[in-house]
């Protein structure tokens, strides 16, 4: 009996430890099976990553081209003596400003002094010769029609007045000629401007009045001053084409308006106008030069300097615009990204015109207004893949690639 009892307890004690282990089992499989239901949610909406999505800009613009080029002065003159010596003074400060007639040099005026003396006192002689050949020309001429003077003696005294008068006429050059040789040792501005430096020092002999004549300074007027570009052969009939069908000025007749950007300049802050086009295309570089003038009353502006010049290239039209942060490349094509059916990415190529306003790229073809572009994460997406979109638009948008 009592064995009976030991083994009945021990198998009550074995069916209990067995029913604590599949209890305990069936707790640990309940926990996991809860966990993973959690989590599986959380892991399904992972994949849709959140992106941003706009629509093209559309709206009626006038496209601008562009074109660098370089600043010039409207008026640059060489300054050099017109008569020779020796340099006495300089009478400017070099790169001051200049006014129209202001002496710049004097050169030593005692020699020319000399000669405008000389030239008095020949011009004196001539005269006093003519007065002896018109008083001999009076006494024979009355005497010429009673007979009593030979035709050769009156035709001598006639022609010695004639050669009098035309010695005076020649001493009187001279004192011209002196007087202004004279004036010249004084070397004026010839015009208004910024002056450069001088390029002869005092007590140095120049040369002056020919084609090799001593360059002293140089004056460079710059108020207005010229912005001088070149465009194609195309870009200048696509002008005349506009122009004839009365949908842009005549760059030859109308002062067309003109904006320019300097170097270190976002915006084209200067206004300008177009006041030359070229008579002909140039045959080496297929070019045609073009030219815009502009104040510079604060004389910011120096000739030499680069800028960028634009100009209306088209008449007004309806036309869409994106970002050129969201453009991507494949060799020589250009696409976009675009929200699909089912929320899915899909490429778009497109073709680009060029730059309008705030950062925004005409596009010619490829997009239509209703489509709605991925603006953002566009590093990280890929054709088809599934996407959750988040409405925005580009203008005041900050897109990250």
């Amino acid at each position: 009996m009592k064995t009976l009892d030991l083994n009945t307890k021990k198998i009550a004690v074995n069916i209990l430890t067995v029913a604590g282990l599949l209890l305990l089992l069936f707790l640990i499989l309940s926990f996991t099976n809860e966990s993973t239901e959690e989590n599986s949610e959380p892991a399904a909406t992972s994949q849709a990553m959140p992106v941003e999505v706009a629509n093209p800009v559309f709206d009626k613009i006038t496209e601008w081209d562009e074109y660098t080029g370089r600043f010039e002065a409207s008026d640059r003159v060489d300054v050099r003596a017109r008569v020779s010596g020796f340099l006495d003074r300089v009478d400017f400060t070099d790169g001051q400003y200049v006014k129209k007639g202001e002496v710049l040099f004097t050169l030593d005026d005692r020699p020319f002094k000399i000669a405008l003396s000389q030239a008095t006192a020949e011009y004196s002689q001539a005269q006093a010769s003519l007065k002896t050949a018109q008083d001999n020309y009076n006494r024979v001429e009355s005497l010429r029609e009673s007979g009593a003077l030979s035709i050769e003696e009156y035709d001598r005294r006639k022609q010695a007045l004639a050669f009098a008068q035309a010695s005076v006429a020649l001493s009187q050059s001279h004192v011209d000629k002196a007087k202004l040789d004279l004036q010249f040792t004084r070397v004026t501005a010839p015009i208004s401007g910024l002056v450069s430096r001088h390029m002869v020092n005092e007590g140095n002999l120049i040369d002056g009045g020919t084609s090799n004549a001593t360059l002293l300074t140089t004056i460079v007027a710059t108020s207005p001053i010229y912005f001088y570009f070149t465009g194609s052969e195309s870009d200048y009939l696509r002008y005349v084409r506009l122009a004839r069908n009365g949908e842009r000025g005549s760059m030859r007749s109308e002062a067309l308006p003109v904006s320019i950007k300097l170097q270190d300049e976002t915006e084209f802050l200067h206004d300008a106008k177009m006041d030359f086009v070229d008579n002909e295309i140039d045959n080496s570089t297929g070019t045609i030069e073009s030219r815009a003038i502009l104040d510079n009353k604060d004389q910011l502006l120096e000739p030499g300097m680069f800028g960028k010049a634009r100009l209306m290239g088209s008449a007004e039209h309806e036309a869409l615009m994106i970002s050129d942060d969201v453009i991507g490349t494949n060799q020589s094509l250009r696409f976009v990204y675009v929200l699909g059916e089912n929320n899915t990415v899909e490429v778009k190529n497109v073709t680009l015109g060029p730059l309008h306003s705030n950062g925004l790229r005409i596009v010619r073809e490829g997009l239509a207004k209703e489509d709605k572009l991925i603006v953002n994460n566009i590093q990280k997406i890929r054709p088809g893949m599934v996407i959750s979109p988040v409405e925005t638009s580009f203008t005041g948008s900050s897109s990250e690639k």
